[in-house]
């Protein structure tokens, strides 16, 4: 798959960083905002297009006289509260002027985390979509707590974008692509990346600049990660060369997705759910999962951890303590605390038939050995 499938994308997700929105003094910058909102209008014409916008927190720092994003997380919270509709109320204007009708959409994780959740804001989006509207897509700041937040954008966008099924994947940030290193230290920019071996020497800085920001390029890695595995090329590169790279420019890095488009149920088990717990499991269990393809039985679990009910997720640990599959488990903890161990048969006879089954049926299981890049 090639930069042409950027250009032949019919539906696209864009994010856009809070340091390509803000002011040097960490207010937005409608100057930037402008040039952003043209190339998008441009490229619609063409293609469904949804925006992932972080700037909430940035765009409400200056009316609470706030210098640099705060650390703790009421005053992002308040920041964010009085940023988001500041920052929504310039996209409305903007668009409006190109005639484009803009729907604001707030996620926290549990939106793309639940099962049920996941679906409703599926189809949320694909039909604002068919009435022709812009969604623009935030994490919603406001109620998100230190243990749900999606960390960052990034990741969001990616979810987003497998979601939805787009076709490609734009990350636009304050820097032009990826680099072997820091440019001032003799990194290289990579045009492309085909597979895990590509970035190998790569050497990821911390978070995201400006003192406005809260990603970094290790989330956005994440964000490629997740995408190219749902067979969603991505774009990494300053949002300065947005409008190039929508039409399939070669600027910034380009990641080449997965030949084969995982379904959608298993990159939402693998990558969005929020995990329950953890079944540990024998040497020939982990065998049978990861080798052969089996179910889980009780027979091969030797550790509950955490409190889960009937169809939540859970990790599925080796005796090592290494995660390497997840699944929605048939039973509460409680239940297969006293299975563990036991014979499909044993259970069966002494609890009731409905015992006799597996603990995650191999359906309803993701190996975590990695993806594309």
């Amino acid at each position: 798959m090639s930069r042409d499938a950027i250009s032949t994308a019919k539906r696209i997700v864009v994010k856009i960083g809070s340091s390509s929105l803000s002011s040097r003094h960490g207010g937005l910058d409608v100057v930037r905002l402008l040039a952003f909102v043209d190339a998008i209008a441009d490229r619609r014409e063409s293609a469904d297009v949804i925006v992932v916008s972080s700037g909430a927190i940035a765009t409400g720092l200056a009316p609470l006289g706030l210098s640099r994003r705060p650390i703790d997380l009421p005053t992002q919270q308040a920041a964010a509260a009085v940023g988001q509709g500041l920052l929504f109320a310039q996209y409305a204007q903007a668009f409006g002027e190109r005639k484009v009708v803009v729907a604001q959409v707030l996620l926290t994780v549990e939106d793309l985390s639940r099962r049920s959740h996941h679906a409703n804001a599926q189809r949320a989006l694909l039909r604002l979509l068919e009435f022709g509207a812009l969604p623009i897509v935030n994490e919603n700041d406001t109620v998100a707590t230190a243990e749900i937040q999606f960390g960052d954008n990034d990741r969001l966008a990616a979810l987003v974008a497998h979601a939805i099924q787009a076709d490609a994947l734009v990350l636009l940030s304050d820097v032009d692509g990826l680099y072997t290193g820091p440019p001032s230290d003799g990194g290289v920019l990579i045009p492309e990346v085909r597979s895990a071996a590509d970035l190998t020497q790569v050497r990821i800085g911390g978070a995201g600049s400006a003192g406005v920001g809260r990603g970094g390029m290790a989330t956005k890695l994440d964000a490629a990660r997740i995408a190219t595995a749902a067979g969603i090329p991505v774009v990494l590169t300053a949002a300065e060369q947005a409008r190039a790279a929508l039409f399939g420019e070669r600027v910034g890095t380009f990641f080449r997705a997965a030949h084969k488009r995982r379904p959608t149920r298993l990159l939402w088990l693998e990558h969005a759910t929020s995990i329950r717990g953890s079944l540990t499991v024998d040497d020939g269990a982990a065998t049978a999962l990861r080798d052969r393809g089996k179910s889980l039985l009780a027979a091969g679990i030797v550790g509950v951890s955490g409190s889960f009910t009937a169809g939540d997720p859970v990790d599925v640990m080796d005796a090592q303590g290494a995660v390497f599959a997840r699944g929605l488990v048939n039973f509460d903890s409680t239940d297969i605390e006293q299975m563990r161990g036991r014979s499909t048969q044993e259970l069966a006879a002494t609890l009731g038939e409905e015992y006799g089954r597996e603990c995650i049926h191999r359906d309803d299981m993701v190996l975590l050995r990695g993806v594309h890049v």
